[in-house]
């Protein structure tokens, strides 16, 4: 019997692993100190964490976080060295860093803006910059042009179609100019 329940349980999570999952299904994983592993559609505790995703250690210099950047980078289509100077303007590489406003994360992404993009956990660094390169992704399709994208980026897309260009905010102009000086240096581009 004990033979059959585990045959069984073997099964279901070959098949589990084999399945793919709907877009926008997250497949949560939990190891229990058992040894036994769960999954769940739902995060059912703080335990659960999402099955694939990449986790980065809280204390890692720039140069390792480039691996996750550069795979989010081209998964989306976005510039990775382009990611790479956000970053650094964003959050100084400071994994859980928060802003006077209350941005979260590397790419400092206001609670708002992360449960529109579907990010749970702002302060994991792969969520965090997956969820920001998708949203960068958005605004370089709906804007067209590097600077546009930024200014929708750290000012919101209305302020930047308001304006009919980067507002006249200070902040904005500031990190537009920052983050363009970090990626032309990077990739030799003016």
């Amino acid at each position: 019997m004990r033979r059959a329940v585990f045959r069984l349980a073997v099964t279901v999570c070959a098949v589990l692993w084999a399945m793919p999952a709907r877009p926008g299904e997250v497949i949560y994983k939990y190891d229990a100190p058992n040894g036994v592993t769960h999954l769940s559609n739902r995060r059912l505790n703080k335990d659960y964490r999402p099955f694939f995703y990449m986790r980065v250690p809280q204390s890692v210099d720039p140069d390792k976080l480039m691996a996750v950047i550069r795979y989010y980078g081209r998964r989306h289509k976005v510039d990775p060295e382009l990611v790479r100077a956000m970053v650094e303007v964003e959050s100084g590489f400071v994994i859980e860093a928060v802003s006077p406003k209350g941005a979260q994360g590397l790419m400092q992404i206001m609670p708002g803006t992360g449960r529109d993009l579907g990010l749970a956990e702002p302060f994991e660094a792969g969520p965090n910059i997956e969820a920001g390169v998708r949203y960068m992704r958005a605004m370089l399709d709906r804007y067209g042009d590097k600077s546009l994208a930024l200014a929708a980026y750290n000012a919101g897309p209305g302020r930047v179609s308001k304006d009919m260009g980067i507002p006249e905010i200070a902040e904005t102009r500031d990190y537009v100019a920052k983050v363009m000086r970090r990626y032309g240096a990077r990739t030799g581009m003016r």
